[in-house]
């Protein structure tokens, strides 16, 4: 591993870091901030997914999260959103496909089967790396926002146990549904619908055998709300289901980190609560 970045921050510490990732074949980075706390001992983790487009820089430099961190005593972890480099797939035409949109999940169609395995990357071995190497307690939540949203859901419904809370800003719910979310599945996965639903948060929640409440902000005026993210089929989902959603309409709230920032104080609150309950 390699520290390429390090700025003191609210007492803490941001970092970024470089290493080889064997699940994806490929150098990847990602952000961590240490709290002051970490100075007493071992801390809690949350896991940040970015969405479409952005790397590991996003959530560190917009979301404002670290003040948050440092008052809690929670270790941030924002990971890139795909592979990266020269020998990586990528369509350079898309901004939805290839690189900077790993939609979290294990792709296995060719080209991108050799290096597109973020679910594994962020699930497994991301966290064995940051317990190894950083004072980090094994305590575990994971959010996100848009992409990151979708791969937050997907990744706390498809490890149960693994992650003590979940929540998402404007989170893709129902990727088999919207044009974002067909136009990847189908690359990454193929044409057979069946194998989506495996990726799909709407289509596990019926499967669920961890009930772990869902807190979901999405802003009324995001113009990705209609056709993109359409959280009314998440709200009828764990209706029938019986899984618990607290789902916050905010009015006026548009998909920018604005938003996000607005209410990042609120969400880390509800993660340290069950981190450290």
């Amino acid at each position: 591993m390699e520290r390429i970045e390090h700025h003191a921050c609210f007492g803490g510490q941001q970092q970024v870091w470089s290493h080889a990732s064997t699940v994806l074949d490929c150098t990847m980075r990602f952000a961590i901030y240490l709290p002051p706390q970490v100075q007493a001992g071992p801390c809690p983790v949350l896991y940040w997914l970015s969405g479409l487009t952005c790397t590991e820089q996003n959530f560190m430099t917009k979301a404002g999260a670290q003040r948050y961190a440092a008052e809690h005593g929670l270790i941030l972890v924002a990971p890139d959103t795909s592979p990266r480099g020269s020998a990586v797939p990528d369509d350079p035409q898309s901004y939805d496909l290839g690189q900077g949109a790993g939609f979290y999940l294990n792709a296995t169609q060719a080209p991108w089967a050799a290096h597109y395995h973020m679910h594994d990357y962020v699930v497994h071995e991301l966290p064995a790396l940051i317990e190894a190497h950083f004072p980090a307690n094994g305590a575990r939540a994971i959010s996100g926002h848009s992409m990151g949203g979708h791969g937050a859901l997907v990744c706390a419904l498809k490890n149960p146990g693994r992650y003590r809370s979940v929540s998402a800003f404007s989170p893709i719910v129902a990727p088999s549904q919207v044009p974002w979310g067909e136009k990847a599945l189908a690359a990454y996965l193929g044409a057979d619908r069946a194998s989506w639903a495996a990726w799909d948060t709407c289509a596990l929640l019926p499967l669920a055998t961890e009930r772990l409440p869902l807190l979901i902000d999405q802003g009324e005026a995001d113009e990705f709300l209609p056709t993109q993210l359409q959280p009314h089929l998440l709200q009828q989902a764990c209706e029938q289901a019986g899984h618990p959603l607290h789902l916050r309409m905010r009015a006026g709230y548009d998909h920018s980190y604005y938003f996000i920032a607005s209410f990042m104080g609120e969400h880390i609150a509800h993660h340290a609560q069950a981190l450290h309950g």
